[in-house]
């Protein structure tokens, strides 16, 4: 894949009027590079592309999502802000398609508000390489005060929906927000263009209906949620990361600009627009469901919308649009579920939307754009927009003419969380095809407490809050199904708006491996279990106590004054805290693999580093002098996800593959390789394999997944015989904490995305799959017994050792950076590097 992430400057300069409005110019075709990457429809897919080095740099000092929230302007309608100009690149992937460059969006949107008094452009925040985000909004002209009514009735919607549907005036006049997003895979690219050109028809058009539903709606427009893909013609982001995987964790400052979006445009509908499947997709999905959607809710807006839309593109009279693929009505249960949080549309739906993907039809990406002609992508192409078009409009015209229902869903949803009431069950034909195969619920806990005083929590509780849960703090001690909690304790009462969303992040999940016969993408994932704070459920009752609202939970630990310090290593802000002091020159001591001392000269930048990431140092036992740490020298043939955890913990690392050490780079130097992705033992010339057993001699080795566990067997590195599951397999696991390296003080849960475990004597078992492993997830046996959750229970999940090379390894069957998701088993794998690193050597 083409990770191309060449930062866009900005160019000053406006924009006449007059400028042109029409199609872009197309450059001359251009090689497109790179190879491809997995598209839809080929199953669950990993981030497995071993990202450049520039990766490392896209982390944050600051956690994930802190100080880049977009806020609406408290003013009204038109805002006609200036876009900053990007510069001019004519390597632009879509210009060999004859669609809009990014360089050429910003100029069509500034002449689009110079013309008309109905579109307002604004940046709602940067890419991970560097280019402005855009957000369009289309809607007839309002004054500030009508502006702030309307942002009033969208408030009380949420807050206080009984209220809401009593207020006649609000059902009267509030504008209905519709939401389309464009372009969130880089290489699915006419969602953009269908998007352009359904806003410029909108502003400029002038007949009596366009302006009365414009007097009635609010049309917003993320442009290109990826405009690092766009130009490179990549589906992940500048960072290696699939955008439309990451709603549920947001590491990504694209999901975070959309989630902001979302959360402040309130959407009764919105679109996700991609591609390519061949045949025009629409959704709602098959089963499994999301068990904490208000399913009634959604399926009786969606499945019409959807035929409204599959009419739209019949209309257009290609051939190619003749009929759409709706899963819900024509694909088996699991071929495209909406069951994670993790996509875009499925995260509205949450937030009080009724969300589609659509998949325009003709493929024009990957091995397409490499080997079609110019003339028959640009065809292709010209359908795609068209399809893009023609189904954003029908959804315009499904949200004008269902504007009642739709609000009255969403206050609706809204009511049934407040009120705590059980979601009804949905009944067999409740919509055409609705049947017992359809049928998901859970049951609501009544709350939740997050014990407070670490990071972990902090940050746990922050993430809440920035997605729109509502977290209290207690303000006294109080006491909950027989457990003593503290002030400041948080507190998320499920008697709230979006009770879905907070129990989707918050709840441990469910094996559905019994209830469908595969999986589109992950089927577990639990912020709750996986993200390093204590999470307790109170299924009945409610705490009795006194709260406040939290609006931003900041832990800064007191740090002791006259003795050394000591860290233990738990969550990934204590290993970042321990890489800072390495950087700054720290004389660090490791007294084991989960512990450092910190000499007490070194109590100021501690302190500091206590206030930033909320560690907790404690003074050290006056016995523990420890060995020398050193900042371990990192390499890594990994794939993009694990490269930015360990960015985001603060590691140095320099990335290697087959191809470029057969190329000539060097180990010199290096502590530690990593081995996950695009590394191959057997691959290597003899050049490069001389180089390899040289380093092998002397360094450690940390491996993860198929690629790491061929490399280990194929090196000889540990004498660990490697068993795979299923290849779909995927969840979270319970695991037994046996080791002194992984294991000690590491979580009871970890991550697994098609597992692996360990047989064989001769090394350390660090983890071990719990006796029922799989909590939440699919996994199914490869056959009759084999390759199952029942084969894995018991099994080594992680193991360390000395190699017969002379240096250690720790090998992973587990996935502990998996998209940047289980920051709870960050600190375990750091301790790894630390560990065959040569940390306690001697």
């Amino acid at each position: 894949m083409d990770l191309s992430r060449t930062l866009a400057g900005i160019g000053a300069g406006l924009l006449a009027a007059a400028a042109l409005i029409g199609a872009p110019v197309a450059a001359a075709p251009t090689d497109p590079g790179g190879p491809s990457s997995r598209e839809f429809g080929n199953g669950p897919e990993r981030n497995d592309v071993a990202a450049l080095a520039t990766a490392l740099r896209i982390a944050a000092a600051a956690p994930a999502g802190s100080g880049d929230r977009w806020v609406p302007r408290p003013h009204g309608y038109p805002r006609r802000v200036t876009l900053p100009l990007p510069p001019e690149d004519l390597s632009d992937k879509s210009l060999k398609l004859g669609l809009f460059a990014y360089h050429q969006i910003a100029p069509k949107l500034n002449a689009l508000q110079q013309i008309s008094d109905r579109v307002s452009a604004e940046v709602i925040g940067k890419s991970a390489g560097g280019r402005d985000l855009y957000l369009v909004t289309v809607t007839a002209p309002e004054t500030a005060a009508q502006a702030a009514r309307q942002d009033r009735w969208r408030a009380l919607i949420e807050n206080d929906p009984a209220a809401a549907r009593r207020d006649r005036d609000l059902s009267r006049d509030y504008k209905t927000p519709i939401w389309i997003n464009a372009n969130i895979h880089g290489n699915e690219w006419e969602g953009t263009d269908g998007a352009l050109r359904v806003i410029e028809r909108l502003a400029t058009a002038g007949d009596a209906a366009t302006g009365e539903f414009l007097r009635r709606s609010r049309v917003h427009v993320t442009v290109t949620n990826n405009p690092d893909g766009r130009v490179a013609g990549t589906r992940a982001n500048g960072a290696g990361f699939d955008i439309n995987r990451d709603h549920a964790t947001s590491s990504q400052p694209e999901s975070r600009a959309v989630r902001d979006v979302v959360i402040a445009t309130q959407p009764l509908v919105m679109l996700d627009e991609h591609g390519y499947t061949g045949t025009t997709l629409i959704e709602p999905a098959t089963p499994p469901h999301g068990q904490n959607y208000e399913y009634d809710l959604y399926i009786k807006q969606a499945l019409p919308n959807a035929l409204g839309m599959e009419a739209a593109i019949q209309r257009l009279g290609h051939p190619e649009t003749a009929r759409a693929d709706i899963p819900f009505r024509d694909y088996a249960p699991g071929d495209w579920d909406d069951w994670p949080p993790i996509f875009t549309p499925m995260y509205a739906i949450y937030q009080g939307a009724v969300g589609h993907t659509v998949e325009v039809p003709l493929a024009v990406n990957n091995a397409e754009y490499t080997n079609l002609p110019v003339a028959e992508l640009r065809r292709r192409s010209a359908i795609n927009t068209d399809v893009a078009a023609a189904t954003i409009e029908a959804t315009l015209t499904y949200a004008g003419e269902h504007r009642a229902e739709l609000l009255a869903g969403q206050i609706e949803q809204f009511r049934r969380g407040w009120a705590g009431e059980p979601s009804p069950v949905v009944p067999d034909g409740f919509v055409p095809g609705f049947g017992p195969e359809d049928r998901y619920a859970t049951e609501f806990p009544r709350a939740y407490v997050i014990p407070a005083g670490t990071a972990a929590a902090a940050r746990l509780a922050d993430h809440l809050i920035a997605h729109d849960v509502r977290v209290t703090a207690a303000t006294g001690d109080f006491t909950l199904d027989g457990r003593r909690y503290r002030r400041g304790d948080f507190i998320v009462d499920m008697h709230q708006p979006k009770r879905g969303l907070a129990n989707v992040l918050l709840e441990a999940g469910r094996d559905i491996s019994g209830l469908v016969p595969q999986m589109y993408d992950i089927s577990g994932w639990s912020h709750g279990l996986l993200w390093g704070a204590r999470v307790d459920i109170s299924r009945t009752a409610a705490p009795r106590v006194a709260t406040r609202p939290v609006t931003g939970a900041a832990v800064v630990p007191d740090v002791p004054r006259g003795r050394d310090l000591a860290l233990t290593l738990r969550d990934g802000t204590d290993v970042r805290a321990v890489n800072e002091l390495l950087a700054a020159g720290v004389a660090v001591r490791q007294t084991g693999a989960d512990t450092v001392v910190v000499p007490a000269g070194a109590r100021e930048q501690a302190a500091a580093l206590a206030k930033t990431f909320g560690v907790r140092f404690t003074a050290a036992s006056p016995d523990s002098p420890g060995t020398p740490l050193a900042r371990p020298v990192i390499a890594a043939a990994a794939s993009a996800d694990e490269l930015f955890a360990l960015a985001e913990m603060g590691f140095a690392v320099r990335t290697v593959s087959t191809a470029t050490l057969n190329a000539g780079a060097t180990l010199s130097g290096v502590d530690t390789l990593i081995v996950s992705a695009g590394l191959s033992y057997t691959a290597l010339n003899a050049a490069a394999r001389a180089e390899m057993d040289t380093f092998l001699a002397r360094g450690g080795v940390v491996t993860r997944g198929g690629t790491g566990a061929a490399f280990n067997a194929a090196a000889g590195l540990l004498p660990a015989t490697a068993v795979a599951g299923r290849g779909d397999a995927n969840g979270v696991v319970s695991v037994v904490n046996t080791g002194a390296v992984v294991g000690r003080g590491s979580p009871d849960h970890a991550f697994v995305y098609s597992p692996l475990w360990f047989t064989g004597t001769g090394f350390t078992v660090e983890q071990r799959y719990g006796p029922d492993p799989l909590v939440a997830g699919h996994w199914l046996p490869s056959a009759a017994g084999a390759n199952g959750p029942g084969q894995a229970a018991g099994q080594a999940s992680v193991v360390s050792g000395t190699t017969a090379r002379g240096g250690r390894a720790v090998l992973f069957g587990t996935e502990p950076l998996f998209r940047a998701h289980p920051k709870g088993l960050y600190a375990s794998y750091a301790r790894a590097l630390f560990w065959t690193a040569g940390v306690g050597r001697g």
